[in-house]
């Protein structure tokens, strides 16, 4: 991804006509869409090559499985134009390798999870989010997941990882993390969902958080 904006959309919606009208209203404001499974449950896989004509798109399948079925979830993904694929590390590292080497025939990025943003994530993925961090700089991957919601676990994360590997923050806005104290604490992009997906204007909504982005790197 070009580090423009520094903003991720996540596109959590269900009707692919609704994604489209949204995907070219923010189309310049936003560095990437990522898209999950109910988009592309509801709307078939060729959404993905439909939003990627207008910007960037990571496919958030978190993939966790065996190699060999990590390899086809990814194949498909990179196969229809997703630029990049998020997949879970807590399957290990021969699981995380498949993935790597699909993006790289596709000339694509995986990103690992390596903390989710939700309240839960903390009963289980914290104990190991450290684990799979440095799991994830030993791969070599573009970057890996860290909430938003907990910016010192940014902060973290990033001392793990080094400078080289980016950072991509869900939980702002809705689930209540700051897009400049994500920035502040290490994250490369944050990730954006229903704080602009509801707003009576999205294209404003995300020019807002884009310059409270600007406003924390210039401080």
């Amino acid at each position: 991804m070009i580090k423009d904006t520094r903003l991720i959309l996540a596109l959590d919606v269900t009707d692919g006509q609704q994604a489209l009208r949204i995907a070219q209203n923010v189309k310049g404001h936003v560095d990437a869409i990522k898209i999950g499974y109910p988009l592309v449950l509801a709307a078939g896989k060729g959404i993905i090559g439909e939003i990627a004509e207008m910007v960037p798109v990571i496919a958030d399948f978190k993939v966790a499985d065996i190699p060999n079925t990590d390899r086809l979830i990814c194949e498909q993904a990179f196969g229809v134009g997703a630029s990049a694929v998020i997949v879970h590390g807590f399957t290990g590292s021969d699981s995380l390798r498949t993935c790597v080497e699909v993006a790289e025939i596709y000339g694509g990025n995986i990103y690992v999870v390596t903390e989710m943003s939700h309240p839960g994530a903390i009963d289980f993925m914290q104990r190991v989010a450290e684990d799979m961090a440095q799991m994830a700089s030993n791969a070599n991957v573009a970057g890996v997941v860290a909430p938003a919601t907990r910016p010192e676990r940014v902060q973290m994360i990033r001392s793990i990882i080094g400078n080289d590997i980016a950072i991509i923050s869900p939980g702002v806005g809705a689930q209540g993390g700051s897009a400049a104290d994500a920035i502040k604490a290490g994250a490369d992009w944050v990730i954006v969902g229903r704080s602009i997906l509801l707003a009576d204007d999205p294209k404003q909504a995300a020019m807002d958080i884009v310059k409270e982005i600007k406003d924390a790197i210039d401080q």
